[in-house]
């Protein structure tokens, strides 16, 4: 069977480029480079109107990424992420990705999953992407693998967490006034013992800053209290203790409150006390978090809100002020967090009354 070719003559039947404009308007692409470009003071008003016409009528759409990469602009932003299954992540991200898009970046978003591995293998990626700046929040980020960004000149904005070595603008909480604010809020509601129970903290700067301010209001308000360090992965330890801990309670009647250093904790042991005491766990025992979580509302769960959409809205700002030429030293944006006070922490009975 033959099959009859029509060859394509008309610019309108494939995407028009920038030389069919230029044929169009009767002028070369110089012309037309400079009118994308925003240059049209050095146009004739005439020719203005040529191009106009001629980019009206080929329907031509300039391809910004090919644009970008020869002024070495391609608008594209990398983000870190250390876990896209904690909640504190995706409201960062939806704040992250509002400002990209009221600033016209692109982000490309790298999920590490909690894996160190994963973290150096997407930083390393994220180099020959050429991404024009980083946002990371990360759990071992190291220091070397980020002066690499730095020494090239692409900035780098941290999330929640510092490294260690590595002086850069970064965006948080405000870790002491948060954790200062629920520790004196469980004091004030009478409760004789404070438990603070944290993921293993020695790689992450914002776990480490959250147990020691614990330590310091704990002690300077003179009430009892303690860690316990529990590793997601393998609970049964940490949740091992916490159960030591109420019964020592019950035997000598104290009241106690756990205080969970991020939601993944608040929810682990939550699932925790509804196993050992049933539907009415909270009868027992006293829970607050720093997150609030949506389930946080259901279980009346008192919490510190993290200003979640603001850190990841200001993290671009940030970045957005480097990449327009920014060249004061290196910020620390720490926003409050806001208790929110629900049933959990409001009893005032004994346990087990």
């Amino acid at each position: 069977m033959h099959e009859e070719q029509h060859p394509m003559t008309s610019a309108a039947a494939r995407r028009a480029t920038i030389t069919d404009v230029a044929r169009e308007a009767g002028t070369g692409k110089t012309s037309i480079s400079r009118y994308l470009n925003g240059e049209t003071s050095v146009l004739s008003p005439e020719l203005r109107e040529r191009i106009e016409a001629a980019i009206a009528k080929l329907d031509y759409r300039p391809n910004q990424m090919a644009r970008g990469l020869k002024r070495g602009r391609n608008r594209l932003v990398g983000m870190l992420l250390a876990d896209l299954t904690n909640p504190y992540s995706v409201e960062v991200l939806q704040g992250v990705e509002a400002a990209c898009h009221a600033l016209g970046y692109m982000p490309l978003i790298c999920h590490a999953a909690n894996e160190i591995d994963m973290e150096r293998r997407y930083l390393q990626l994220l180099t020959t992407y050429r991404v024009e700046g980083v946002i990371v929040n990360a759990l071992g980020v190291k220091e070397e693998l980020l002066q690499t960004f730095s020494l090239g000149g692409i900035p780098v904005v941290l999330v929640d967490r510092s490294v260690e070595g590595f002086v850069t603008d970064m965006v948080g909480l405000d870790n002491p006034e948060a954790v200062a604010l629920a520790t004196r809020h469980l004091v004030e509601e009478g409760f004789d013992d404070v438990v603070f129970i944290v993921q293993p903290f020695r790689r992450v700067s914002s776990r480490r800053v959250r147990e020691a301010a614990f330590r310091d209001t704990i002690g300077a308000l003179g009430t009892k209290g303690s860690t316990i360090v529990i590793d997601l992965a393998e609970a049964a330890p940490a949740l091992a203790a916490i159960d030591a801990h109420l019964d020592a309670a019950d035997a000598n009647p104290q009241r106690v409150a756990l205080f969970a250093a991020n939601a993944p904790v608040a929810l682990r042991v939550a699932l925790h006390l509804k196993e050992r005491y049933g539907a009415n766990w909270q009868q027992r025992v006293a829970l607050m978090s720093i997150d609030d979580s949506e389930w946080a509302e259901l279980a009346g769960m008192t919490t510190v809100r993290q200003p979640t959409y603001d850190i990841g809205r200001r993290a671009v700002e940030f970045l957005h002020e480097r990449l327009e030429g920014a060249r004061m030293p290196a910020r620390e944006c720490l926003l409050p967090g806001e208790l929110v006070v629900r049933s959990s922490t409001r009893r005032k009975q004994s346990p087990g009354t």
